[in-house]
């Protein structure tokens, strides 16, 4: 271990994980375009064109996420994020590029299936490369990036758009530079960063775990090699060896429902869901909605919004330095059982009208206690748990899991917000989070400081 090359380590993670950081961009920089390009074409006032516009994306995610499950573990991990960063590039210059709604969606999908790609493959690679000891941190810069991608895209359409006059007609909107370019360069501003990704990643070597998986063992051990010396490389292919024995190359998607591996998927499936259906994600967008509920005004809006992204982004460094002290276990705990609590309180906030800057607080600590646990850690835990040999499809079904979750969280939250009311909502997801809390205090096994073999034989054998 004295001989981990962290520069390396460090070099190849965070050219992976610029996946994490389009995913971000990709995933926000709609919203600041949307007055524009809903002017642009005409569908102002068609809610059902919005929400797909806004939408299709999603179906991307899924298609992505189905395509990683399929391929990675055949094509390796290289080649698929190669492919997302390619998506990227040709997503952000023709969704600018477009004249008619149809293109428009096409361009948005394969941007989806680019997001997909990268939220699977990202974090997956990461952990295949770096070692135990320090595997927790580089797998949560994957989350870091995704944060600093949403903080940029806020930037971005910030300092593009020019100031919108008050009562401004939407004739006079499409008319401006808003509707007509501004809009275009939101999109296309993602270029620079996705080319970026492309070029690095034919620098980057494959995953020593595939290689090992498909008998490629001088180029297994010179990667594991270079990035902890000949006796590490030693132990870690021989580990690697064993937990593969004689199955190499083609993935059996069988093997998925085998005792020791469906119970590890389950694990897998329900928290990639639960990161998604703690709530978390609706202040995030729906936060007009939740703040106005709040008796905020647009401008308080738009700063509150930016003081939830600054503690995001924030309280993720956080996560980053105590996920392999404190452990995933531990950090999982605190997030389900502190959210269970703060939605509690934001619940009686709002039964009992009360608003302003204790609701705010009340927002604030939830999104700290999310960006330094079940944020990052979610993506951590399932890049890890999952055996060798069923790595790329087993997390792809984790990730079809949380992007399913994130629709229906994004889809119910009008439905049961015009039913419950803000309170009965917030307590609903309440009682979701000590759902959570429940399952991985049963089930979750602590994985810090573990190998991904040491993981495998303790969870699945």
């Amino acid at each position: 271990m004295k001989k981990l090359n962290i520069k390396y380590i460090f070099a190849i993670s965070m050219v992976s994980a610029l996946g994490g950081l389009l995913f971000g961009y990709d995933w926000v920089v709609i919203g600041g375009a949307k007055p524009f390009y809903e002017k642009f074409f005409d569908i102002a006032n068609s809610p059902n064109l919005q929400g797909w516009a806004m939408s299709s994306a999603l179906l991307g995610c899924l298609l992505g996420a189905i395509i990683s499950g399929m391929f990675s573990d055949r094509y390796g991990r290289k080649k698929l994020l190669l492919f997302a960063a390619f998506l990227f590039t040709l997503s952000a210059i023709g969704t600018g590029a477009s004249n008619q709604y149809n293109i428009f969606i096409i361009y948005r999908i394969l941007g989806g299936i680019g997001i997909g790609l990268a939220s699977n493959l990202s974090p997956m690679y990461i952990a295949e490369v770096a070692p135990a000891a320090v595997r927790g941190k580089f797998v949560s810069l994957n989350q870091l990036t995704i944060v600093i991608g949403i903080l940029l895209a806020q930037l971005a359409n910030w300092q593009i758009a020019e100031p919108v006059a008050p009562g401004a007609t939407d004739s006079q909107v499409l008319a401006s530079w808003n509707g007509q370019t501004a809009w275009r360069w939101m999109f296309w501003a993602e270029t620079i960063p996705a080319a970026l990704f492309f070029l690095l990643m034919f620098f980057v070597p494959e995953s020593p775990r595939w290689l090992a998986k498909n008998g490629k063992e001088r180029k297994a051990e010179r990667i594991l090699t270079r990035i902890g010396g000949s006796d590490y490389a030693h132990v870690e292919y021989a580990s690697i060896r064993q937990t593969l024995r004689n199955e190499t190359g083609k993935v059996n998607y069988r093997q998925l429902f085998e005792p020791g591996i469906k119970k590890v998927l389950l694990i897998g499936i329900v928290i990639a869901a639960f990161q998604q259906w703690c709530g978390i994600n609706v202040i995030f967008n729906y936060a007009e909605e939740v703040f106005e509920a709040a008796g905020y005004g647009v401008s308080d809006i738009l700063f509150n919004i930016v003081v939830t992204g600054s503690v995001n982004l924030v309280f993720t460094f956080v996560a980053i330095y105590t996920v392999d002290k404190l452990g995933r276990r531990a950090l999982m705990l605190l997030g389900a059982g502190s959210l269970a609590g703060i939605y509690v309180l934001m619940g009686a906030a709002y039964f009992f009208h009360i608003s302003g800057w204790i609701l705010l607080i009340l927002v604030v600590l939830a999104i700290a206690c999310y960006a330094m646990s079940l944020a990052p850690v979610t993506w951590v835990v399932l890049s890890e748990i999952f055996p060798n040999r069923i790595r790329g499809a087993a997390m792809a079904v984790a990730t079809v899991s949380l992007w399913l979750a994130s629709f229906l969280l994004t889809y119910t939250f009008p439905l049961l917000n015009y039913t419950f009311g803000a309170s009965g909502t917030f307590w609903l997801y309440g009682l979701i989070c000590l759902g959570g809390l429940i399952f991985i205090f049963k089930k979750l096994p602590e994985t810090k400081g573990k190998s991904l073999e040491e993981i495998e034989h303790e969870i699945v054998n």
